[in-house]
C-alpha cells in the first residue's frame, strides 16, 4: 500500500479526440502515459496529452504559464453548452490578442468609434476536450501553439496586463477593513506589499483599482437598501404564501440577519434534504455582510438551491440563527450531512442545532489554501506532495491513512507544521476513510464540487444591489431550474445501453434515474475484473484479479436480503460497489434488493416499484385496459360510456394520490420491471438497451394524411389495428393506443418498444 501512495499514478486508457472543420491545425495524438495535473505547476509547458481535473486547474496552469512567457490569455470558443445535454466538452484558451475587432453599428445605425485594440490576430492557443472514463471525467490538452506574431512583455509589466489586474475576494475585504481604520489608499497598498512579500509596484492591481472598489462602497445606501429589501420580501410574501423569510433588527433597527427561501426550494429539501452543503465563504463587500447559500444534489446529479442568509457578523450566535430559521422553514427536518467550509464557529453551531447532523469541511475549500501554505515551503516538491496528499484523501482504510499520514509528514519534513497539524487534529471532518459511512450524494468529488461552485457563482452574479437581491437569485434558480428540466427530458429521450446484459442492469436501469444508472453501470462494468473468494456461508473477498492479497470484506444475508461491504461505498453515494455486484452476480441474485435502491435515486416518488405483487397487479391493469378498448369501440354509446368512467376514475386516484396538479418536477417516474420489453439491436455484437422516450412521439410531429369521416365515425381507424404487446385492437395504431399514452407506465420514458 505504501509503495503505491509513493509513486505517481500513471493510466493508459485513451479515448479517441474529436475534430471539427473549425479546429485549429494541430497534433492531435496523446502519449501512452500522461500526467494528471491537478494543480498550477509554473515549471511545466503544456503538452499534448496533459490532463486536468477540471477547466479551472487547465486554466490556471495556461494561465501561469502565459504569465511567465509574458502574455495573458482568455477563453474563447467552447463545444456544447453548460447544463445542456453532455455539457462543455470542449474549451479552447487563446492569447489576449488573439482574434480581430469588430465594429459594431450603434443604435441609431451610426458606426462607434474606432477605438484602439490590442487584438493582432495572434494565432497561440491551448485547447482541452473533456474525457469521461470510468474514474472520473477529466480535461486533456489536444492542441498547443506557443507563436506570437506580437512582442511579449517584460517580466515587469506582465503584472500590468488587465488579465493579471485582479483582485481576490480575501484582498476586497482587507481594503475594506482598512478603509474602516481609515488608512489611506498608498498606506493600503504599502501594507498589502509587505504582507504578500511583494516588490514595490508588484501587486496584481493598482492603485486605479483600489479607488475605484472604495467609490464603489460608497456609492450604496446600506441602510435604505436594507429596507427595500424587506419590503421585497414582505410584497413576495403576499404574492406567494408558500415563500418564506425571516430576519432580525439590532439595537439601531439595523438589518442584521435575514434568511429566506422559495416555495419550490422547501420541495426540493423535502425530497433531497438529505444531503446539503452551506456555502459561507462569499460576501457582499459593498454590505459587509455575509452571504451564506444553501444547495443540494436532486436524483438526477443536478444542484437544487435551498436557501440564502445575510449575516452582519460571523460568530456562534449569527450561523446558530441561520441553522435555526433554516430548519423553521423546512420543518424542522434536518440533513443527514452537511459540508461546510473550515470555519470554527460554524462548526460549533451546526454541533448545537444540529447534533444528529454529521458535518464535513469542503475539500475544495481546503485545498484552495494549499498554495498559500505549502508553496513557498515546499518549492519544487510542492506538485509532489499534492498528489501524495490526493492520494491519501482517498483511501479507505483509516489505517492506511495513519500511516501514509506519518510516512508523508516524515518524507517532506513537516513536523511541527501548524497547518499540518491542524489537517490532522481536523482529519474526521475532511479525510474520506473516516467519512465514507456517510451519505453525501457525490457531493465530495470534484465534479460535484465544480457543479456546486459554478452554480453558486451564478448565483453571486446576481447581486448587484441589496434592495432586489431576493428577486435577482429567484429568477437566477428559476433559470437554472428550466436548463435542469430540459437536461433532463433529454435523459429521458435518450437511450440508456446496456452493456452487459446482465438482468442486474435490466433491474436497475427500470428503476433509476439515468443519472443513478450510470453510476451503478460504471461498477457493474467493472465487477467481472474482480475475484470473489468465499470465506464461509455468508462472508467473501473481493480483490482485483491482479492482487494476491488484501480487498474487500463482503458480508451477503441471502435470507434477509442483507450485504454490505467494508468499502462503505453504497453508504457514501447509495450506489452499490463493483464488489457487492460481483458477489451477486456469483450467488445467482438477479436482482438488486428493494432496499438498496435508495429512493432518492429512483424515479417513483412512492415506494419501491420492483416487487413481484406490483408487477402483477401491473399486468392485470394491462389485461383490463386491453378488453375495456375491445368491449369499448363496438359502439359509441359503449365508447361514451368507458370515457365517462375512465374520467371518473381518474379523478379519484389523483384524489387518493394527494397530488391532483402536481407535474413530477423532481421525481422520476419508472415503470415496472415488467412493463419494459429490451430491444435488440442487431450488430457483430448483442447490444440490449431501452429505449428512453416514447417512440412514437415523433410520428406525431410529421404530416399525417387527412382522415375521411362518416357520421362523425373515423373510416381510417376502423381499418388499423395496433401492434403494441398486449393490446393487438383494432380502432388505432401504436402512435394513439392507451397503453402507449398512460403517464403512469410511460412518464419516465421507458417504453414498451
Amino acid at each position: 500500500m505504501m509503495s503505491e501512495l509513493t509513486s505517481v499514478m500513471k493510466e493508459t486508457s485513451e479515448n479517441n479526440t474529436d475534430s471539427s472543420p473549425n479546429d485549429f491545425g494541430t497534433i492531435e495524438e496523446s502519449p501512452e502515459e500522461t500526467i494528471l495535473s491537478q494543480q498550477t505547476s509554473i515549471n511545466l509547458v503544456p503538452f499534448i496529452g496533459q490532463r486536468f481535473v477540471s477547466q479551472d486547474a487547465a486554466y490556471e496552469f495556461y494561465c501561469s504559464f502565459a504569465k511567465q512567457c509574458g502574455f495573458s490569455i482568455r477563453r474563447h470558443r467552447t463545444r456544447g453548452k453548460d447544463g445542456v445535454g453532455r455539457g462543455i466538452t470542449r474549451r479552447d484558451f487563446t492569447c489576449h490578442r488573439g482574434g480581430y475587432p469588430q465594429i459594431k453599428p450603434s443604435d441609431d445605425g451610426k458606426l462607434q468609434r474606432n477605438r484602439k485594440s490590442s487584438r493582432c490576430g495572434c494565432q497561440a492557443f491551448m485547447r482541452i476536450v473533456k474525457r469521461a472514463d470510468f474514474d472520473a471525467p477529466e480535461w486533456r490538452i489536444t492542441g498547443f501553439s506557443n507563436i506570437h506574431n506580437h512582442e511579449l512583455s517584460k517580466s515587469n509589466d506582465v503584472q500590468l496586463l488587465p488579465a493579471y489586474c485582479t483582485m481576490s475576494a480575501d484582498d476586497k475585504s482587507r481594503i475594506c477593513m482598512y478603509a474602516k481604520a481609515g488608512m489611506s489608499v498608498r498606506q493600503m497598498l504599502r501594507l498589502m506589499e509587505l504582507e504578500k512579500g511583494v516588490k514595490l509596484g508588484c501587486l496584481p492591481f493598482t492603485e486605479i483599482d483600489v479607488r475605484n472598489l472604495l467609490q464603489s462602497f460608497r456609492r450604496v445606501d446600506r441602510d435604505n437598501d436594507a429596507i427595500d429589501l424587506l419590503k421585497m420580501c414582505k410584497d413576495k410574501k403576499d404574492r406567494d404564501p408558500n415563500f418564506k423569510y425571516n430576519f432580525q433588527l439590532d439595537a439601531n433597527n439595523r438589518l442584521e440577519c435575514l434568511a429566506w427561501s422559495y416555495a419550490s426550494s422547501i420541495r426540493a429539501y423535502e425530497a433531497f434534504g438529505d444531503a446539503a452543503v452551506f456555502d459561507t465563504t462569499h460576501r457582499l463587500e459593498a454590505y459587509d455582510m455575509i452571504l451564506g447559500i444553501w444547495v443540494g444534489v436532486d436524483n438526477h446529479g443536478m444542484n437544487c438551491f435551498f436557501g440564502c442568509v445575510l449575516l452582519r457578523d460571523e460568530n456562534v450566535q449569527s450561523f446558530s440563527w441561520a441553522l435555526k430559521t433554516f430548519l423553521g422553514f423546512m420543518n424542522g427536518k434536518a440533513p443527514g450531512t452537511i459540508l461546510t467550509d473550515q470555519n470554527m464557529w460554524l462548526k460549533e453551531a451546526v454541533a448545537d442545532q444540529m447534533p444528529r447532523t454529521k458535518q464535513a469541511f469542503c475539500i475544495w475549500h481546503i485545498v484552495a489554501k494549499f498554495s498559500d501554505w505549502f508553496s513557498a515551503l515546499l518549492g519544487p516538491r510542492y506538485d509532489k506532495w499534492k498528489a501524495y496528499f490526493y492520494q491519501l484523501y482517498h483511501l479507505h482504510s483509516e489505517e492506511d491513512f495513519e500511516e501514509g499520514w506519518r510516512e508523508m509528514v516524515r518524507m517532506y519534513g513537516l513536523n511541527g507544521n501548524k497547518h499540518i497539524n491542524s489537517l490532522y487534529m481536523l482529519r474526521m471532518f475532511w479525510a474520506l476513510p473516516y467519512l465514507r459511512s456517510y451519505f453525501f450524494a457525490g457531493m465530495t468529488s470534484t465534479i460535484q464540487s465544480e457543479a456546486v461552485s459554478a452554480y453558486i457563482q451564478r448565483i453571486l452574479c446576481a447581486q448587484t444591489n441589496l434592495d432586489n437581491l431576493v428577486e435577482q437569485v429567484a429568477a437566477i434558480v428559476e433559470l437554472k431550474d428550466e436548463a435542469g428540466g430540459n437536461q433532463k427530458l433529454q435523459q429521458k429521450i435518450r437511450k440508456v445501453t446496456l452493456k452487459t446484459g446482465s438482468p442486474i442492469e435490466s433491474h436497475a436501469a427500470s428503476v433509476l434515474t439515468p443519472y443513478a444508472f450510470t453510476k451503478l453501470q460504471e461498477e457493474l462494468v467493472l465487477a467481472p475484473q474482480y475475484a470473489s473468494l468465499m470465506l464461509d456461508e455468508n462472508y467473501f473477498i473481493v480483490r482485483h484479479h491482479t492482487q494476491m492479497e488484501g480487498g474487500c470484506k463482503v458480508l451477503w444475508i441471502p435470507q434477509d436480503e442483507f450485504i454490505s461491504c467494508s468499502c462503505h461505498q453504497f453508504e457514501f453515494s447509495g450506489i452499490l460497489c463493483r464488489h457487492i455486484l460481483r458477489v451477486l452476480s456469483n450467488n445467482n441474485c438477479f436482482h438488486i434488493p428493494d432496499r438498496y435502491l435508495p429512493l432518492r435515486w429512483c424515479g417513483a416518488k412512492s415506494s419501491v416499484r420492483t416487487s413481484r405483487e406490483y408487477s402483477g397487479k401491473v399486468q392485470l391493469l394491462q389485461s383490463m385496459v386491453s378488453s375495456l378498448i375491445s368491449e369499448s369501440v363496438e359502439s359509441e354509446v359503449c365508447l361514451d360510456v368507458a370515457c365517462d368512467q375512465i374520467g371518473a376514475a381518474i379523478s379519484r386516484i389523483k384524489e387518493v394520490s394527494g397530488h391532483p396538479h402536481e407535474t413530477d418536477e423532481i421525481g422520476y417516474n419508472s415503470p415496472p420491471e415488467s412493463s419494459i420489453l429490451p430491444e435488440v439491436e442487431e450488430s457483430d455484437s448483442i447490444v440490449h438497451g431501452f429505449a428512453v422516450g416514447n417512440p412514437h412521439e415523433s410520428i406525431a410531429a410529421g404530416k399525417m394524411k387527412e382522415r375521411r369521416t362518416r357520421d362523425g365515425v373515423d373510416l381510417y381507424s376502423k381499418r388499423r389495428r395496433c401492434s403494441v404487446p398486449c393490446c393487438g385492437q383494432l380502432g388505432h395504431d401504436t402512435a394513439e393506443c392507451p397503453m402507449m399514452q398512460g403517464d403512469d407506465l410511460n412518464g419516465d420514458g421507458l417504453g414498451f418498444l
